[in-house]
C-alpha cells in the first residue's frame, strides 16, 4: 500500500453518516436542531445555578461544570459535521483533526469524572450528612473540579501525541461525522500496537475506575437509605439522586451501546451512526433530566424563564429600558 508521513498528509475526509444528498438535508436540519436544543438547555442551567443563590451547593456547582462539558463536546463535533454538508466539503486539515479529536477525549474523559465525582458529593451527602459541609467545602469542590481537567488533559493529550508517529496510506476517508481516535489509528499504515495498548489501558482504567467508584457510591447510598426509619426520608434521599444516576445510566448506556456496536457489526458506518447517541443526545437530554426531575432546579428554571419573557415583553428593546433605568436614577 501506499503510505505517506503525516508530514505530508494535509486533510483527511469526513464521510459523515450517509452519502444521500437528501438524507444529508434531513441530517442538517435535525442536528441543527439538536444542537440549539442543547445549547440553550446546558445554558439555562449554568444561568440558574448562577443566579439563584439556593443552588450554589455542590452538586450544583458539579452540575454546572457537567452542563459546560455538554456545551463544549457538542460545540467540538456538531459545528463542523454541519459546514462540511452545507458547504459539501467533506475535508478537515490534519492539524485540524488531531485538534478535534484530542478535545473531545478531553471532554468525554471530564464529563466521565465529573459523574463520578457527583456520585461521591451524593455519597457524603446521604451517608455522612452531619460531615458533608466540611468535606465538600468550595475548595475541595474547586480542587476536584481542577484535577479532573487536568487528568483529562493528560489522558487525551498521551492518546492524540501517539498518533504523531504514525504514517498514514493513501486513503485518508474516516467514515464518521467527526475525528475519533480509532477510525484515524485504523488508517495507518505504521505498527500501531503502542497505539492499541494505550487505548485499552488507557480506557479501562479510566473507564472501569470511575464506574466502579460510581457503582460503590450508589451501593452505600442504598444499603444507608434502607436502614432510615422514615419512609419519607427515603423518598426525598432517592429523589436527590435519581437526576444523577438517570444522566449516569445514559451517559454509560449509550458508550457500551457504542463499543458492542463496533463489535458486532464490525461497520464503521453503523458504529457512526450509534455514536450519535452517545455524542449528541446525551448532552442534550441532560438538560431535561434534571429540570424535570428536580423540583428545585425546575422551580428555578420557571422564574428564570418566566422573568426573560416579562423583560423581553416590556423591554422588546432592551437598550431603551437602560435609557429609562438610567433617567429615573438621575
Amino acid at each position: 500500500m501506499e503510505t505517506r508521513n503525516q508530514t505530508d498528509v494535509s486533510n483527511f475526509y469526513l464521510l459523515g453518516l450517509t452519502d444521500d444528498p437528501d438524507i444529508q438535508l434531513h441530517i442538517f436540519f435535525l442536528f441543527l436542531s439538536m444542537y440549539l436544543i442543547s445549547l440553550l438547555g446546558n445554558l439555562l442551567i449554568i444561568l440558574a445555578v448562577s443566579c439563584d443563590p439556593h443552588l450554589h451547593t455542590p452538586m450544583y456547582f458539579f452540575l454546572s461544570n457537567l452542563s459546560f462539558t455538554d456545551i463544549c463536546m457538542s460545540t467540538t463535533t456538531i459545528p463542523k459535521m454541519l459546514v462540511n454538508i452545507q458547504t459539501q466539503n467533506q475535508s478537515i486539515t490534519y492539524s485540524g483533526c488531531l485538534t478535534q479529536m484530542c478535545f473531545v477525549m478531553v471532554f468525554a474523559f471530564l464529563e466521565n469524572f465529573l459523574l463520578t465525582v457527583m456520585a461521591y458529593d451524593r455519597y457524603v451527602a446521604i451517608c455522612h450528612p452531619l460531615r458533608y459541609s466540611i468535606i465538600m467545602n468550595p475548595q475541595n469542590c474547586g480542587l476536584l473540579t481542577i484535577f479532573s481537567l487536568l487528568l483529562s488533559i493528560l489522558n487525551a493529550l498521551l492518546l492524540s501525541l501517539t498518533t504523531l508517529r504514525l504514517s498514514f496510506c493513501k486513503d485518508l476517508e474516516i467514515p464518521h461525522f467527526f475525528c475519533e481516535l480509532a477510525q484515524v489509528v485504523k488508517l495507518t499504515c505504521s505498527d500501531t500496537h503502542i497505539n492499541d495498548l494505550l487505548l485499552y489501558l488507557v480506557g479501562s482504567i479510566f473507564g472501569v475506575v470511575p464506574l466502579s467508584g460510581i457503582v460503590f457510591s450508589y451501593t452505600r447510598i442504598v444499603s444507608s437509605v434502607l436502614r432510615m426509619p422514615s419512609v419519607g426520608a427515603k423518598l426525598k434521599a432517592f429523589s436527590t439522586c435519581g437526576s444523577h444516576l438517570s444522566v449516569v445510566s445514559l451517559f454509560y448506556g449509550t458508550g457500551f451501546g457504542v463499543y458492542i456496536s463496533s463489535i458486532l457489526t464490525g461497520s464503521s458506518r453503523k458504529t457512526a451512526v450509534a455514536s450519535v447517541m452517545y455524542i449528541v443526545v446525551s448532552q442534550m437530554m441532560n438538560p431535561f433530566i434534571y429540570s424535570l426531575r428536580n423540583r428545585d432546579m425546575k422551580g428555578t428554571l420557571r422564574k428564570l424563564v418566566s422573568g426573560t419573557l416579562s423583560f423581553l415583553w416590556f423591554c422588546p428593546l432592551p437598550w431603551t429600558c437602560v435609557c429609562r433605568m438610567r433617567q429615573n436614577n438621575s
